[in-house]
């Protein structure tokens, strides 16, 4: 078809799926600088209150765990009430073409006008896209949707939780292999690094300013790790 072959199919599927794939992998970027914050934060501050390479460990492991699993969760709360709004645009459209189909098709010709063609240009491809696919022209053209291609709740909470896991190994590996004379200052540096690499990917990923972006993120992680030991120091623990 002259029209989903030259324009939809081509620009809008591609432009579609390239957008995709970097909201995911800003996601993922994401989801590693919750994990290296979180959990430098609780190894920090465990050892600003024991020098116990077995208790900061433990308290490593957990943060992780918990971490993980709470984004995981959390993303996949989210991401099912966007698939349930999704599945009811889908729906809804669905009945219309069914009740309706001459209105319906007004309606996608008027979304397909305001998209720049002209009145004549945007019937014709209203019916031809009508004739071949009529659920799937107006969900794209409509609500940006594929009706068989929905937001998978569970992709957006599997990513979450490896990426979470992934920047959280960071700080717990640092805090537990370096040497106790350099450990605090040795995890506290190799997170900062972590954390402007990320802020600086996250910018480029999003097309905005790397400087700003990477340091907010890593003034966040440096205040929470200083703030964490602070309090782990009041609470100094011999073992």
């Amino acid at each position: 078809m002259w029209f989903t072959e030259g324009v939809d199919a081509h620009d809008g599927e591609g432009l579609r799926t390239v957008g995709s794939r970097l909201n995911w992998l800003r996601a993922g970027v994401l989801g590693a600088n919750d994990g290296i914050v979180s959990v430098a934060g609780i190894v920090i501050g465990v050892a600003g209150a024991t020098a116990d390479r077995s208790t900061i460990l433990i308290s490593g492991v957990a943060g992780l765990v918990a971490g993980a699993f709470s984004m995981a969760g959390g993303e996949y709360t989210s991401v099912s009430t966007q698939r349930d709004t999704e599945a009811t645009l889908v729906e809804a459209e669905r009945r219309e073409l069914e009740e309706n189909p001459d209105e319906a098709e007004d309606e996608l010709a008027e979304n397909l006008e305001r998209r720049g063609l002209s009145a004549h240009t945007a019937r014709r491809a209203a019916r031809e896209l009508s004739e071949e696919d009529p659920l799937g022209a107006h969900a794209r053209v409509e609500f940006g949707l594929d009706p068989d291609d929905l937001t998978n709740p569970w992709h957006a909470a599997i990513s979450s939780f490896i990426s979470f896991t992934c920047g959280a190994l960071l700080p717990l590996l640092a805090i537990t292999l370096l040497p106790d004379g350099i450990r605090v200052i040795g995890c506290a540096i190799a997170v900062v690094a972590a954390l402007a690499l990320t802020g600086y990917t996250s910018a480029l990923l999003g097309g905005a300013p790397r400087a700003p972006a990477m340091l907010r993120i890593t003034a966040v992680g440096a205040v929470t790790m200083i703030v964490t030991y602070a309090v782990g120091s009041a609470f100094d623990v011999a073992i």
